[in-house]
């Protein structure tokens, strides 16, 4: 027999924080896109997201205020988590924004201290974007979301997967921006979720 788990709405005090989780991919999909083919040269296969922002690059400016936006609108969306069922994610998401807007702070090509910083920053973000999918499948599971649980465990394994392929694969940018676009697509499909639950349970019921 299945399983006759009630699904219960993914509820959030804050519906309109969520939002930042919508936005935020947005501005950074945006970002690498536009900035990207503005860079001549540039090669979204083999080159990675941050050689747009680097130190030099004709597009820095472009591509870093589009990693700061990502960073403050996850750090805003991380809220919405908090007053959710998703509230163990919060802290991820939160880790997820700071670590990108420190990845616009510490751009390529000032020196090698930098660099290293930098990499310590893009990693950070990189793993807590496969860590946040995983950590969302429990609570999804236990209100009876089922399928999005098992979505969320195969998003964050590929994302994981990807991230070790960037290591070891010349095609660093096309692995990098699959593991992250599947991460965005959690974040947004996420936020879409949390703003229509929690603005539904907003509405006055029937007099």
């Amino acid at each position: 027999m299945g399983s006759t788990h009630e699904v219960e709405p993914l509820v959030t005090r804050r519906p309109w924080a969520a939002l930042g989780l919508v936005a935020g991919p947005a501005a950074f999909i945006g970002g690498w896109l536009v900035g990207g083919r503005r860079t001549p040269g540039y090669s979204p296969v083999h080159d990675a997201i941050s050689r747009i922002a680097a130190v030099g690059a004709p597009e820095r400016d472009l591509m870093t205020t589009a990693f700061v936006a990502y960073g403050a609108s996850v750090i805003v969306g991380s809220a919405a988590l908090r007053s959710s069922p998703l509230r163990r994610c919060w802290p991820i998401a939160a880790v997820n924004g700071a670590a990108t807007i420190a990845v616009a702070a510490l751009p390529l090509e000032h020196s090698a201290a930098m660099d290293t910083w930098h990499g310590v920053a893009a990693g950070t973000g990189y793993v807590s974007i496969a860590a946040l999918q995983l950590a969302s499948a429990r609570p999804l599971r236990e209100t009876g979301h089922e399928r999005a649980a098992a979505l969320a465990v195969a998003g964050g394994v590929v994302t994981g997967a990807a991230l070790v392929a960037t290591t070891i694969s010349d095609a660093n940018g096309f692995w990098q921006r699959l593991g992250l676009t599947i991460g965005d697509v959690w974040l947004v499909a996420t936020g879409l979720a949390l703003f229509r639950a929690g603005r539904v349970s907003r509405r006055p019921g029937p007099s």
